[in-house]
């Protein structure tokens, strides 16, 4: 997902490419007795660095969308855009949870999630709440094909323990992109760039 490696002195800082500061090793930073091979394990950290800064990304869109949306059905999706919200910061815990389980450092700050997340910009100025709708499936839609990469690679890894917890959190994520998308009055509309509806 576009790291790189910075190279000089004992570690080796692995930095997303354009990014403006290094980001830790995802070698394992905490002792444990945990069998599983550090090797396994700091790939499998690394995966779940990526995820961890798309579901915090997603977790503020939800709350984007819950705040500004305005419409005929503004109370039920209202409420709808919290219920996901509520969700996808159980995610956020789970992964991060996951990420010191294995010895790594969870890194959740806003500079962290900026340079790492691969969700879609969700933008400031909508409030019509079909192109909420729109918006928060796309990034959902989004979330759930990066989750389900992290499953394949867990998986070919040989960590079951994460690729169970992942394929827990993409069902869910499924679920969430449902009801959403269920709200959708009509035919699915083109979104923008910028978030707005084609004309």
């Amino acid at each position: 997902m576009g790291i790189a490696l910075i190279r000089g002195g004992p570690e080796h800082y692995p930095v997303r490419k354009g990014a403006a500061y290094p980001m830790t090793t995802s070698m394992p930073s905490y002792p444990t007795k945990n069998t599983l091979p550090e090797k396994v394990r700091a790939n499998s950290i690394e995966f779940l660095q990526e995820n961890l800064s798309c579901a915090i990304d997603l977790m503020l869109q939800c709350k984007q969308a819950h705040w500004n949306i305005k419409g005929e059905n503004f109370i039920g999706l209202h409420k709808l855009f919290d219920k996901v919200h509520h969700h996808s910061s159980k995610w956020v815990d789970e992964i991060a949870e996951r990420i010191v389980q294995l010895g790594g450092v969870a890194e959740g700050t806003a500079q962290a999630v900026i340079d790492r997340t691969e969700l879609p910009e969700y933008p400031i100025d909508v409030t019509d709440e079909v192109e909420h709708i729109e918006l928060l499936s796309r990034s959902l839609a989004s979330f759930g094909e990066y989750v389900r990469e992290g499953i394949d690679q867990t998986d070919e890894l040989g960590d079951p323990i994460t690729c169970d917890m992942l394929t827990r959190i993409g069902g869910k994520v499924d679920e969430s992109l449902w009801m959403v998308e269920a709200h959708h009055p009509g035919k699915t509309t083109k979104v923008s760039a910028g978030g707005h509806r084609a004309a």
